[in-house]
């Protein structure tokens, strides 16, 4: 037997965590020097977080040291049970070096136990998207072999896309120049993002302007899009809801009636992304 984990960058909804029974691991992010580890939304006031952001407050994320990992890991270990765990993409943080150390201690102790891990190279409902079918899964008595099979062609059909409002919060991550956040804000010039193959966020278009931005999206999942009727599509909003309750309604005048849901974005991706951002993440032919 063998547990499932995720971590919270995964931002699936608390209610979705306890239906499935996943084991969490919370991610860490600062905020007025003090600390907090995400709950995958059960008591965070995401309007307040992002307003600190807008009155110029700047958010700092961390990784997880060995000792956290070990907290998590060794309890379910010890009582005979093995590890599966669905990671956001390891291009995004140096904490999974200290998983890896935490995972060689723990088989030395343990070793007629099996930790696995699969790196959705995606973030927020990216990864998400990726956890909740490969929960469905789960929840279906397969093994760990079946289980890494279906992920690894899954993960190779997910998309994920961002449009960000404000240049400022890229800016602060050293994602784009000082000049470029200038004159970018200045023109209401909007990037899109997306994750690729490795796990790695990438600018592959500007708009000028959020409304033209949104359209871009939507002519990526018409290109890209595949068996919509079959997989939930995800919307991610930073503290925009107004926003994204529109965006829904254009996708559905697009697609038609497809199962979509709208969530927030949590404060560990939000103090990198800023708010006003929006999301997008479907079922694809290709990543």
């Amino acid at each position: 037997m063998y547990q499932l984990f995720c971590d919270s960058n995964c931002e699936l909804w608390y209610t979705t965590v306890r239906e499935f029974g996943l084991n969490v691991i919370k991610m860490p992010y600062i905020l007025d020097e003090q600390e907090y580890f995400y709950d995958m939304g059960e008591s965070h006031d995401f309007k307040a977080f992002f307003d600190k952001m807008r009155e110029g407050a700047t958010p700092k994320t961390s990784a997880l040291n060995e000792c956290a990992y070990l907290e998590y890991f060794e309890p379910v270990l010890a009582r005979g049970e093995d590890i599966y765990y669905i990671t956001f993409s390891h291009q995004m943080s140096g904490t999974f070096t200290a998983m890896q150390n935490a995972i060689n201690a723990l088989k030395e102790k343990y070793p007629e136990r099996t930790i696995r891990f699969k790196d959705s190279k995606s973030i927020s409902l990216g990864s998400g998207f990726i956890t909740y079918y490969g929960a469905l899964k789960y929840k279906e008595g397969v093994s760990m072999d079946e289980l890494d099979a279906y992920l690894e062609d899954l993960i190779a059909h997910t998309a994920t896309y961002f449009v960000v409002d404000d240049l400022t919060y890229l800016y602060r991550g050293g994602r784009v120049s000082g000049v470029t956040r200038v004159l970018g804000n200045l023109l209401g010039i909007k990037p899109i993002l997306y994750f690729n193959e490795e796990g790695k966020i990438l600018n592959i278009q500007k708009q000028k302007g959020m409304r033209k931005a949104l359209s871009a999206l939507l002519a990526y999942m018409k290109e890209k899009g595949s068996e919509l009727d079959k997989y939930k599509v995800f919307v991610m909003q930073a503290d925009c809801e107004e926003l994204a309750q529109r965006f829904v309604a254009d996708i559905k005048a697009k697609f038609g009636d497809l199962d979509i849901t709208v969530q927030p974005v949590g404060p560990v991706i939000g103090a990198h992304c800023g708010p006003g951002t929006i999301g997008l993440i479907f079922h694809a032919k290709e990543k």
